[in-house]
């Protein structure tokens, strides 16, 4: 049992394991960085102790865990066998004590493959063993599903140059956006506004805007990608062929933008 792989072999300063409901971006999180994703089911766990625990921090105890795969919603190559085990650390109760994982307890995992061990994954992090929920799966696979689709939303490394100009009628205007992104795709946002109507925007992932273009859906991947990542003010370099006017209302559009998008919250704490 103490040749079983742990998340902090591999993650350096682990985060506070979650005690929380897991929100839209916690999934994506772990669902985005995990190869392997599973709904489990325990058939046996004990508490490891002496050198098993070696290098479990004050305050949680280390759990030896095989569990029957009931469902294997992402896998690395090769697949996995119907019976996997890994470990994870536990927050102690308040009288010291590890809880107790029963026979029967369902979760959903995130992990790694294991070089040479079919039969064991290491967790992708500290907190990658979370409380199973159909719902909570429903949305995980929703997450991949949309990951691997020619047009899914790329991940957003930083914010080009940005754009506005103004209308033929006072109150009109375009601003246009465009975002760096890992696989070098286009995306780009554009906010229009009329005189007497409410800013209208959208995100395009090509290199043409057209009526296809639309502001994302709340807990969407797309959405994910722009509120999770976006810083909360335009780098300088952005802003740098507008005039003053100009920039002042390219600012003003980005942070309506924000608000649309509204907030990422999160209740674990990434590594």
């Amino acid at each position: 049992m103490s040749g079983v792989a742990t998340a902090g072999d591999s993650q350096g300063s682990a985060p506070s394991i979650q005690v929380n409901a897991p929100t839209y971006a916690d999934l994506a999180d772990l669902a985005l960085a995990a190869p392997i994703a599973a709904h489990v089911r325990v058939a046996r766990a004990q508490e490891l102790k002496k050198e098993a625990a070696a290098g479990v921090r004050p305050g949680f105890g280390r759990v030896y865990i095989e569990a029957e795969i009931v469902s294997l919603i992402r896998s690395a190559d090769g697949g996995l066998p119907s019976r996997i085990r890994y470990v994870v650390d536990l927050p102690r109760d308040p009288k010291g004590k590890v809880p107790k994982v029963r026979k029967g307890t369902e979760f959903l995992v995130f992990g790694l493959p294991v070089p040479g061990k079919a039969d064991e994954i290491q967790l992708a992090a500290p907190d990658a063993q979370i409380p199973y929920a159909a719902a909570r799966t429903d949305q995980v696979r929703t997450i991949l599903r949309e990951s691997t689709q020619p047009d899914a939303a790329p991940r957003i490394t930083g914010i080009g140059r940005a754009f506005h100009v103004p209308g033929a009628i006072p109150g009109e205007s375009e601003t246009q956006i465009f975002l760096q992104t890992a696989a070098n795709q286009p995306v780009s946002m554009t906010v229009l506004r009329r005189p007497g109507e409410t800013p209208q925007w959208a995100v395009a992932l090509s290199e043409i805007v057209d009526d296809a273009a639309a502001a994302p859906k709340r807990d969407s991947l797309l959405w994910y990608r722009l509120a999770c990542t976006l810083p909360r003010a335009l780098p300088g370099r952005s802003l740098a062929d507008a005039d003053a006017a100009g920039a002042a209302a390219i600012q003003n559009d980005y942070r309506f933008i924000l608000e649309q998008l509204g907030p990422c919250p999160r209740t674990r704490t990434r590594a």
